[in-house]
């Protein structure tokens, strides 16, 4: 579970709500998630269609659910900072908790922003602060929950030091009223004066079973005819991320009538686990020229990509029978090409680094063997 770096104190509500029109107007897409229309429901992408709309819905980490949760029904929500890999249900999560604290008000009581887009300091300074500085309003049922607004800001790694600092003292000042929900990727950038002000959980990559099982239920629905070879190279193609696999499922239904594993590779452009363990085999036993060939080959006449066939190399590795002292310095040179090839280089260099490194341990296996 998410590690809680500060303690939640109570949320401090006015017992009179005052009902003050905001300085400007916020349109339904600044304010969170709009309805989807029937049109986008039939035809639109599986990743909204699909979006767990309350906490039960939301496919794992139960344990920071319910903590969240808790906090909710005892009217005690901190400021929340939410990171980790992409697709692992950090907005999902908040969207549910807010659909559950405001009921029928969900779109007058949230503002949400995507900090990659509006992350200048002008966006804290006007949209973030017009939208906290309101009071808030009560509404029947949802009264006491209803009075502390909340404002997600999401990919909040994309803004700028400067807005980071401009949005710690617009935290600290509208405290009283409104609650600050952070999501973004890369927890270090986020700078420290923020994350100490919000309670922090960490949404680690999804398990493999529970993917499957939101695959599962999303089949059911749609009424697709996927094999079960196809749903595993789905659910380990997308490494955790359930909107990747939403996405690569869907994809795949469109090109194809029968979801198989050979259709999922041939839509994703991904090498298939037999064409890993052949390009391995050349590493491990051609020479260099012939493997390179080889490779350049079936890279051509497969449409593959580098960075993709060192990705599924690593894993490979593990299957192989080979010292640890080999094998570590063979990862962590296979984790370096896949850095270096996400920065643009020119591929066949990179592709004479990944055969030289498999040359290299193929003496090393042979001197041990000796």
């Amino acid at each position: 579970m998410g590690e809680m770096e500060e303690e939640a104190t109570a949320m401090e509500v006015d017992d009179g709500a005052v009902d003050v029109d905001p300085p400007r107007k916020l349109t339904a897409a600044q304010k969170g998630k709009a309805p989807m229309t029937q049109e986008l429901q039939r035809s639109g992408p599986w990743v909204e269609k699909y979006r767990p709309a309350s906490l039960a819905d939301v496919a794992a980490h139960k344990d920071i659910i319910d903590t969240i949760d808790r906090l909710t029904a005892e009217n005690k929500l901190p400021h929340l900072l939410l990171y980790g890999p992409p697709g692992t249900g950090k907005t999902s999560t908040i969207l549910a908790v807010a659909r559950k604290l405001y009921g029928p008000q969900f779109q007058n009581m949230i503002l949400e922003l995507n900090a990659s887009d509006d992350r200048g300091i002008d966006v804290v300074r006007q949209q973030i602060q017009d939208f906290a500085s309101t009071q808030s309003i009560s509404f029947g049922n949802h009264r006491e929950k209803a009075n502390v607004k909340l404002i997600i800001l999401d990919e909040a790694d994309a803004m700028t030091k400067d807005a980071q600092f401009s949005l710690r003292r617009i935290i600290e000042k509208y405290t009283k009223n409104t609650r600050f929900c952070l999501i973004c990727n890369y927890v270090s950038k986020i700078i420290p004066a923020l994350q100490s002000r919000c309670t922090r959980f960490r949404f680690p990559p999804l398990q493999a079973q529970h993917v499957r099982e939101r695959l599962e239920f999303v089949i059911d629905q749609e009424r697709l005819d996927v094999t079960e070879d196809g749903l595993s190279a789905i659910v380990r193609l997308s490494n955790g991320d359930m909107r990747k696999a939403l996405n690569i499922l869907q994809s795949t239904q469109m090109a194809e009538p029968h979801v198989t594993e050979a259709a999922v590779y041939s839509c994703t452009g991904n090498p298939t686990p037999k064409e890993i363990e052949q390009i391995a085999s050349w590493l491990l036993n051609e020479s260099f020229q012939s493997a390179y060939s080889n490779i350049v080959q079936l890279k051509t006449s497969k449409g593959l990509a580098l960075v993709d066939v060192v990705r599924e190399l690593q894993p490979f590795i593990f299957t192989i029978s080979m010292p640890g002292n080999i094998r570590v310095p063979l990862i962590n040179c296979l984790a370096d090409i896949e850095y270096r090839l996400a920065s643009g280089p020119n591929e066949k260099l990179q592709l004479g680094a990944l055969v030289s490194a498999f040359t290299h341990t193929r003496v090393a296996l042979v001197s041990a063997a000796r």
